[in-house]
């Protein structure tokens, strides 16, 4: 039996495994205006759109029948692993669970993750899967797996957090007059704040430091993301934090984050997603 790979659009992953895996689109809301995630919407259109637009997007779960169409394409000797965004914030795994009972073949993972943090899980169930790990045995794994991952992020701006009403205009007001640079990551599936830096070099080191507590395991997958039509303040990150690169890897694959990210978070955002040497730093 083969297994394939199916994932939300909000799963952010390098084209050397989405080009392999099956997505199922959310529903991405500009005004009166709907768009499938990922097929009439692309990435650089939606932070275009964005960065353009007085009111925030609206972004919708996939359905069960969005996923159950994919799951009724499996072939007879075909099963799948689904690696959904976090529960936590949306809906999209419950609705990959409802599908899935239908469909005995097809197992769905909820990733306590979103974006390059759930695509870096994907990417390493791709690898699992190339190895020959079967879909109980690989199921079983990702659950566990998925505690070792750790994603760090630092955002350029507050006016989308203001936007989206999780922040008063005056404190978005008083940290754009210090500069404030928010680091949040991931944890037990929900976003939480790390601390906040000064201006963007101090937020990359923020990240540094961060990234050094919790060791990064080289042999596993590693992605940097950035939001926002431009990669120009990932590149500013890249060149801060050299160090943990240089020697280590051969490249750095780079990614656009999802919409939902992109929506709260605006544009000038940087993020890293890998897996965790020190257990310790959970």
């Amino acid at each position: 039996m083969s297994i394939r790979i199916i994932t939300d659009s909000t799963v952010d992953a390098d084209i050397t495994y989405t080009k392999n895996f099956s997505i199922v689109p959310m529903t991405v809301t500009f005004g009166e205006e709907e768009y499938s995630d990922g097929v009439n919407l692309s990435k650089q259109e939606f932070y275009g759109k964005l960065e353009n637009s007085d009111v925030l997007p609206k972004t919708s779960q996939a359905s069960p029948d969005a996923f159950a169409r994919v799951f009724k394409t499996l072939g007879k000797d075909e099963e799948a692993i689904v690696i959904t965004v976090t529960s936590r914030l949306s809906g999209t795994y419950q609705s990959a669970r409802l599908a899935a009972e239908d469909f005995p073949n097809v197992r769905v993972v909820d990733s306590r993750n979103v974006s390059i943090g759930s695509g870096v899980l994907a990417e390493y169930a791709q690898k699992c899967v190339d190895k020959g790990m079967g879909l109980d045995e690989l199921f079983e794994h990702l659950i566990q797996k998925r505690d070792e991952i750790c994603l760090v992020a630092r955002l350029d701006t507050l006016e989308y957090l203001k936007k989206g009403g999780r922040i008063s205009g005056v404190t978005a007001f008083a940290g754009g007059v210090l500069n404030i640079k928010p680091v949040v990551t991931m944890k037990d599936g929900e976003l939480v704040m790390l601390g906040k830096a000064r201006g963007s070099k101090k937020a990359n080191n923020f990240l540094v430091e961060q990234i050094e507590q919790n060791g990064v395991d080289y042999d596993d997958p590693i992605l940097l993301g950035y939001t926002g039509t431009s990669d120009a303040m990932l590149q500013e990150y890249i060149s801060d934090s050299r160090a943990l690169w240089d020697g280590k890897v051969d490249h750095l694959d780079c990614e656009q984050l999802c919409s939902v990210i992109g929506t709260h978070a605006g544009p000038g955002a940087v993020a890293i997603a890998f897996f965790r040497k020190n257990s310790a730093a959970l």
